[in-house]
């Protein structure tokens, strides 16, 4: 691939020297994505600090891995982690660093057992924890390019429904879930980034509801949580819009909800702690009486995963840094009357944050 992946490589052969590794083996396939650009569906790669590193896959991508992986050696093997195991054996590994996270307790026992019966002196297993998720965490420039096209396709998709009356009273969730996914899908999208959640009504007050067949009424908070997947990276944006008439009810929390987005959006800074942020948001709805209908954390990381770090919440941790790209969805949910929620994609930057998910966050009443 590009050098881009190799320099990928680089940082993470940076800290297994720091840690006193020889080697470490990758098996979450989007990690390995990540360091080597494969798309394919079995893969994993061995990470060596004196830089002979190697990749794994089956015969079935033997060509795709030439293509994709073409600056990296390539062993083919069914048991790719396995044959990786032993070609680290065979190549003097002291040190093995492994993906603890990844690997089941039957994979890790599998992993020790090839290192035992692989001929040589067996590695001494540690635990890299999440480093190349840490790694991922903060977005280079074509990561950023990919996430404003992926939240471009979602703003386009929903205003070209809004315009042709496609969110209106008399369909079903499911109906709207679908245009949306078609319509995502039509403007380029590889895939969703996840299950759309159409919620209209009361159903508006359950934070991840699945669209159903409820018919949207009149009078009805919908609420559209939805994204799409541009190259492998994930946009997320939340709307929520009235139907027909907006009651006072909805127009005050709708604007206590705006309030709070408005907060947290202005907390995003470099250096910012992430429970911080999340508590400059959180004070606005609590203050305003409704702590106990803000339910989950104000947002997370977005990018190769549509959840991943860092998380913004109360039980978070850690900074944010120039380059990372995180959610803001505050949310308050009234049980069996409605609820609402607005989320945008930024990009935490040494200035403003860069708001990647353009639709307006006015009250739209349709």
């Amino acid at each position: 691939m590009s050098s881009r992946e190799a320099s990928r490589r680089d940082v993470l052969r940076a800290v297994a020297a720091e840690r006193g590794l020889d080697a470490v083996l990758v098996t979450n396939l989007l990690n390995v994505r990540y360091l080597t650009g494969f798309t394919g569906s079995n893969g994993a790669l061995l990470v060596r600090t004196d830089g002979a590193d190697l990749f794994g896959t089956d015969g079935r991508y033997t060509t795709q891995a030439a293509t994709q992986v073409p600056d990296v050696e390539v062993l083919v093997d069914r048991a790719t982690v396995a044959g990786l195991a032993k070609v680290a054996v065979q190549r003097g590994t002291g040190t093995l660093g492994y993906e603890s996270h990844d690997l089941t307790v039957d994979g890790l026992a599998g992993l020790q057992k090839v290192l035992a019966d692989a001929g040589g002196a067996v590695p001494e297993l540690t635990s890299i924890r999440r480093a190349v998720e840490a790694q991922r965490a903060v977005k280079d420039d074509d990561e950023i390019e990919a996430l404003r096209r992926a939240c471009a396709v979602a703003d386009q998709a929903l205003a070209e429904l809004a315009a042709e009356g496609a969110l209106r009273p008399g369909r079903t969730e499911q109906q709207v879930g679908r245009d949306l996914d078609a319509r995502m899908l039509a403007l380029g999208a590889e895939a969703p980034s996840f299950e759309t959640i159409v919620a209209a009504g009361a159903n508006s007050a359950i934070p991840h509801h699945r669209p159903d067949a409820t018919v949207l009424r009149d009078g009805d908070f919908l609420k559209l949580d939805f994204g799409a997947t541009v190259d492998g990276y994930h946009s997320d944006m939340t709307r929520t819009v009235v139907l027909g008439h907006a009651a006072d009810w909805q127009r005050e929390i709708y604007e206590l909800v705006a309030a709070s987005q408005a907060a947290g959006r202005a907390a995003l800074a470099v250096g910012a702690d992430v429970v911080a942020v999340d508590s400059a948001a959180r004070e606005v709805i609590a203050a305003a009486g409704h702590a106990d209908h803000f339910t989950h954390g104000l947002g997370h990381g977005v990018g190769l995963e549509i959840h991943e770090a860092p998380g913004i919440g109360p039980l978070g941790a850690g900074t944010l840094a120039a380059g990372m790209a995180v959610t803001v969805e505050p949310g308050v949910y009234l049980p069996g009357h409605g609820g609402v929620r607005i989320e945008d994609t930024l990009i935490v930057t040494d200035d403003a944050p860069e708001l990647l998910t353009l639709t307006s966050k006015e009250l739209l009443v349709l």
